[in-house]
C-alpha cells in the first residue's frame, strides 16, 4: 500500500515538473531573456530534467515490479503491463529526446551534421510533448487502482 502510494506521488510530481517545465518555464525564458540567454537557461532546465526523469522511471519501474497481490487467491501482475510499457515508453523519450539528439542540436549548432538546429529541435520538442503525455497517463493510470 505504502509503495503504490509512493509511486502515485512520483508519477504526479513528474508530470507536475513536465507540465511545468515545458507550458511555463521554458516560454517564459523566452519572453523576458534574450534567445541567448533563454536557450542556455533552457537546455540547463532540460538537462536536469533529463536526470530526474531517467531516476524517477527507474524509482517507478522498482516501485511497479514490487506491488505483488498479499491474497493468496489474487493472480500475480503480467511481467508486461500497461505501466511498465508507459514506464519504458518515457524512457526511450528521454534517452533518445534529449541523450541523442541533443549531441546533434549541439553539431548543428556549430555547422555540422546532415540535420538542422530546427528540425532536430522539433524532434526533440516532439519527444519531450510525448513523453509528458506518457507520464500523464502513467499517472492517470496509477490514481485510478
Amino acid at each position: 500500500m505504502v509503495m503504490q502510494r509512493l509511486a502515485r506521488l512520483l508519477a504526479g510530481l513528474w508530470a507536475g515538473l513536465l507540465v511545468g517545465l515545458g507550458a511555463i518555464g521554458a516560454p517564459a525564458g523566452f519572453a523576458v531573456a534574450t534567445v541567448e540567454v533563454a536557450g542556455r537557461t533552457a537546455g540547463r532546465m532540460f538537462a536536469i530534467e533529463a536526470y530526474v526523469s531517467l531516476a524517477v522511471a527507474v524509482l517507478l519501474l522498482l516501485l511497479t515490479r514490487q506491488t505483488v497481490p498479499t491474497e493468496p487467491d489474487q493472480l500475480p501482475a503480467p511481467a508486461l503491463n500497461t505501466h511498465l510499457l508507459l514506464l519504458l515508453g518515457t524512457l526511450f523519450c528521454t534517452i533518445v529526446g534529449y541523450f541523442v539528439l541533443q549531441p546533434m542540436m549541439a553539431a548543428a549548432r556549430a555547422g555540422e551534421g546532415s540535420l538542422s538546429f530546427g528540425a532536430l529541435h522539433g524532434l526533440s520538442a516532439g519527444f519531450f510533448a510525448l513523453k509528458g503525455l506518457l507520464v500523464l497517463m502513467l499517472a492517470w493510470r496509477f490514481t485510478a487502482r
